[in-house]
């Protein structure tokens, strides 16, 4: 298996800005939530799965699933929440297993949103990366990007690995509460260590 970082962090923390910069450097990356909402789209892997488990209804006449209707079904039935998640995750499990091992990059990052709190990618990985900043630079980043109030986004990131525990997990640390400019040259460093290390030694 090619050399695999996974990277996580809270939301708000940026992710994505991270995540982009990294793939830019030429890092290959598999991303769990796009591989999610592939399996749910339309044609999607998982869609028959769902359809059979929670009945047509949750699926669109495009053949994708009915996120809001979902969405909304498994905030109230931690059952329901269940359920789902025992069919979408070992097929993200494994389509990110089989892009990890096709990637052709100098090495990969794994993004995984709950990375620490579900435990289940450690074996593919050879660092944990996590992207941190305060937490009212979280809630005001969300609130300015989503229509969350405050105290929707403190529950998102209560229903999350405490920081301290997040932080205490990672064997390295991206601070974004800077500029953009200082982000990148954090990612800069990371991504010339990593390819260091993913260099097969002589």
């Amino acid at each position: 298996m090619p050399y695999c970082v996974g990277l996580t962090g809270g939301i708000g923390c940026g992710k994505s800005s991270a995540t982009d910069m990294f793939a830019a450097l030429g890092a290959g990356v598999v991303d769990t939530d796009v591989i999610s909402r592939e399996l749910t789209g339309p044609g999607g892997a998982a869609i028959d799965a769902i359809r059979g488990e929670f009945g047509a209804d949750y699926v669109l006449a495009d053949g994708g699933l009915d996120r809001p209707r979902m969405r909304a079904l498994v905030f109230a039935d931690p059952d329901a929440r269940r359920r789902l998640e025992a069919i979408l995750h070992p097929l993200i499990r494994e389509t990110s297993r089989r892009r990890i091992a096709d990637s052709r990059s100098p090495y990969v990052l794994l993004v995984v949103p709950l990375l620490l709190e579900t435990g289940s990618y450690r074996d593919l990985l050879n660092r944990v990366l996590v992207v941190d900043c305060d937490q009212a630079q979280q809630v005001e980043r969300v609130k300015a990007r989503s229509a969350l109030t405050a105290d929707e986004v403190r529950s998102i990131m209560n229903a999350q690995l405490p920081r301290a525990e997040r932080l205490a997990l990672a064997d390295d640390v991206l601070r974004n509460d800077g500029d953009i400019n200082h982000l990148r040259a954090q990612v800069e460093r990371l991504h010339s260590r990593y390819l260091g290390e993913a260099r097969p030694q002589s």
